[in-house]
């Protein structure tokens, strides 16, 4: 009988464990390779996009944030100006009620009167009080002082003993500083 010899081409049928060509196999076609790697890069770019969205996105919201406080700051302060031009009016109503007390029972001074308290529960409304400070210590952040008056025996110096024009309160800020008349020692 003849021999049959065999030869067995599985390279891992072999005596040794490495398969006898020099390079390992591809488990991938390098089209494939190229691809994801494509695909990875893509990816790269997309984060840093969104990361650059959200940076945008959160500069935008604070400059947002910061547009509010501004416009609130500015609508504020044309507040004030019209309430401080409306204290003028207010000057006003207390100077034609001063020049009317000669007159008694007046019914035009009545009515000034009334006018001049429902202007002044208007301003009350608006957090507008006014400020009273005869017998009070002089405060500088609060009053004007305006002229000084010798101090009596029942004054001591640095008193508020006078309103030349009333001061007024938006809040705890002083809208109108008091001028008053200070006594001296």
């Amino acid at each position: 009988m003849a021999e049959i010899k065999v030869t067995d081409r599985r390279w891992w049928a072999g005596e040794s464990d490495t398969p006898t060509t020099a390079e390992e196999p591809r488990l991938k076609p390098t089209l494939i390779e190229e691809l994801e790697a494509r695909i990875a890069e893509k990816d790269r770019e997309i984060q840093d996009l969104v990361s650059k969205y959200r940076g945008a996105a959160d500069e935008f919201d604070q400059a947002r944030v910061r547009l509010r406080k501004e416009i609130q700051k500015d609508v504020e302060r044309s507040r004030r100006s019209v309430i401080v031009s409306f204290l003028e009016v207010l000057d006003n109503l207390d100077r034609a009620l001063e020049a009317g007390t000669s007159r008694g029972d007046d019914p035009f001074v009545q009515g000034v009167a009334m006018v001049r308290q429902q202007f002044l529960a208007t301003l009350e409304g608006m957090g507008v009080s006014r400020l009273n400070p005869v017998g009070q210590p002089f405060d500088p952040a609060l009053h004007e002082a305006v002229t000084t008056v010798p101090a009596t025996s029942s004054t001591q110096a640095g008193v508020v003993v006078g309103v030349v024009r009333p001061g007024y309160l938006l809040g705890d800020d002083v809208l109108r500083a008091a001028q008053v008349a200070v006594s001296a020692g």
